[in-house]
């Protein structure tokens, strides 16, 4: 029986592409950020997202990084190796008439962490994962590497945040990287983390 991929809309919810709507396929392992969580995420990140410079890790549709640009990011790099989920991301943003002040990286999160692609130079201050949420294994492998070896990815002050199942419960720490905050939303959750102070030896 052959895979009919199904799409839906979802909508940016604030800031200078507000109301525009995004598609995402579903029956992929792509699943979109919901734009009540989406929502949420960007009201705490409210103070701190004009003039960001913010990686989104798992893009899959671009939701997150979009309305990241949407609200005044200064630039944003969004991570995603899947085919179908960059054609959908880079539909996305050609629909909405974006061409600057992002750059969309085709690789593994893990390789794009050790090797930087093309925004290697770039230090920044938000960062937002959201692997799939049956791969337990990434949620350790992305935060070790940033709390550990790829942590000057990292601007002063920075906050790295992990979107992840309620009941699927993160560490404290990973390496450097300390949960500052918990926010739980119907089943998901948004684990945020900030880097500890590095001792000298």
């Amino acid at each position: 029986m052959p895979f009919e991929v199904c799409w839906f809309a979802m909508r940016i919810i604030a800031g200078s592409l507000r109301r525009r709507t995004l598609e995402a396929p579903a029956g992929l392992a792509t699943r979109p950020t919901s734009d009540r969580l989406r929502e949420t995420l960007f009201n705490v990140l409210a103070p701190r997202i004009e003039g960001a410079v913010f990686l989104d890790l798992y893009a899959g549709s671009g939701a997150v990084g979009i309305e990241a640009i949407s609200r005044g990011a200064a630039h944003v790099a969004l991570v995603e190796r899947a085919p179908a989920a960059l054609k959908v991301l880079r539909a996305n943003l050609a629909r909405l008439g974006l061409t600057a002040g992002f750059r969309v990286e085709s690789a593994s999160v893990g390789t794009y962490l050790r090797k930087g692609g093309a925004s290697a130079s770039m230090a920044f201050d938000i960062v937002f994962l959201d692997p799939p949420y049956d791969a337990a294994e990434e949620y350790a492998a992305v935060l070790g590497l940033l709390g550990g070896g790829a942590a000057s990815r990292l601007a002063a002050g920075a906050v790295v945040i992990a979107e992840h199942r309620r009941k699927e419960r993160l560490a404290e720490c990973y390496g450097r990287l300390t949960r500052t905050r918990l926010l739980e939303q119907g089943d998901a959750a948004l684990s945020f983390y900030a880097l500890s102070p590095q001792t000298a030896n």
